[in-house]
């Protein structure tokens, strides 16, 4: 029950990524594009060093829930303060801020599920969660198609944004509670280090023993699994960033109504629940490591294929549809796996690096991606994206 008020936070958030992009064009459109890549990469910079700074104290107090009611209050007065403006520079601004605000729930959730959760259960857990407040993004997508097709205004748009992280903000103050005991992730990095340590002593007895068979020891490569981090965010967001744009005119050349922009990213979160699901599904054992790379392949492959769909006119928005509902499935077993992993590979005290490492590349991605959309097309974003992937899964490949 503690995970409802982060549900109608991912709903209030869910209608905001589609309905901001758009309402910046509509503003601007000569250069949509570009105040898009602005205020997409000034708020993920923003909020870098934000990010380290709530794991760190959240860690450091080992107080979790007022960080989490602080997000969700905070988003709740910002996008209030949204609806007073429609001046580019100062939605930079307050988008700016709202960043910074909005990961102050980031880290001290994940501690949350690593610490009411056996290791074992971890990638399940993480996917309940993500699967089940991906519910509440479908949702707030859905809410914004309904409201775009009634011709709802933005202002009144931003207020069941802002009336939806209250809303999160209520229910996470009467749900959330602290944990009582926290040693899980101090047991799992015990368990790490006599395991390495058991794995040593094995294979030198056997070199003493004269039935060596070249076997090494070989200890997980960190600083891989941290460049995969980057290089798989900094592609998703050069290539989601700029999406909403490619889809509506995708959308437009069919010659369909611009709700439709919503329908085809609520069956992108779709894919991300089945995604989910599918992952908390699976064996309680820890399979990250096996699959990540897959995954990241699964990615490039389709990023490849919306290449093929710039050809295509006949069922271009069919491809496209089919190409992001993969999409959002593939990315759904990724962030399973890679919470799962940091979980495990981050030590206490610095449960923010996860979302750091995450948002260094969101946040050059979110800048890079409209730029090259407006200043090269969108053949050259999926050509960089496709590039990243496979540096992605070079990086993963070390890291084992």
């Amino acid at each position: 029950m503690w995970r409802l008020g982060f549900f109608f936070h991912e709903m209030g958030f869910g209608l905001l990524s589609i309905f901001l992009p758009l309402y910046i064009v509509s503003i601007d459109r000569g250069n949509g594009l570009f105040y898009i890549g602005i205020i997409s990469a000034i708020a993920l910079f923003s909020a870098i060093p934000a990010s380290f700074f709530w794991g760190y104290v959240c860690d450091k107090t080992r107080r979790y829930k007022r960080y989490i009611l602080l997000s969700f209050f905070a988003s709740t007065m910002l996008l209030y303060l949204f609806t007073f403006t429609a001046a580019v520079s100062l939605l930079i601004v307050l988008y700016a801020v709202l960043s910074i605000m909005h990961v102050a729930h980031e880290a001290p959730k994940n501690v949350l599920i690593a610490e009411l959760y056996s290791h074992q259960d971890w990638e399940r857990s993480f996917a309940f969660y993500e699967g089940f407040t991906e519910v509440g993004w479908l949702i707030g997508l859905l809410l914004g198609f309904v409201l775009s097709t009634f011709g709802v205004g933005p202002v009144n748009m931003l207020l069941v944004c802002s009336g939806l992280n209250l809303v999160a903000f209520v229910l996470s103050l009467l749900l959330v509670k602290d944990p009582a005991l926290i040693f899980e992730r101090g047991l799992v990095s015990i368990e790490k280090t006599l395991d390495f340590a058991s794995r040593g002593m094995f294979l030198a007895s056997k070199i003493m023993d004269g039935v060596s068979n070249g076997e090494r020891l070989k200890k997980e490569n960190v600083g891989a699994f941290g460049a995969g981090l980057v290089l798989f965010s900094l592609a998703t967001s050069i290539l989601f960033t700029p999406m909403p744009i490619f889809v509506s005119n995708v959308v437009q050349g069919a010659g369909l109504p611009e709700g439709v922009v919503f329908a085809i990213f609520v069956l992108n979160s779709g894919g991300a629940i089945v995604g989910y699901a599918f992952a908390g599904s699976r064996s309680s054992e820890s399979s990250g490591k096996r699959h990540l790379g897959k995954v990241v392949v699964l990615r490039g492959f389709l990023t490849f294929l919306l290449i093929v769909t710039l050809q295509i006119t006949t069922y271009s928005v069919g491809f496209v549809t089919g190409i992001l509902i993969l999409m959002g499935f593939a990315y759904a077993m990724f962030l399973v796996y890679a919470l799962s992993l940091s979980m495990e590979l981050i030590p206490a005290g610095k449960a923010g690096l996860f979302n750091v490492l995450i948002g260094t590349g969101g946040a050059l991605g979110s800048f890079l991606g409209p730029f090259i959309a407006q200043t090269f097309g969108f053949f050259i974003v999926f050509m960089t994206t496709l590039g990243l992937f496979i540096m992605t899964y070079v990086a993963f490949k070390l890291f084992r």
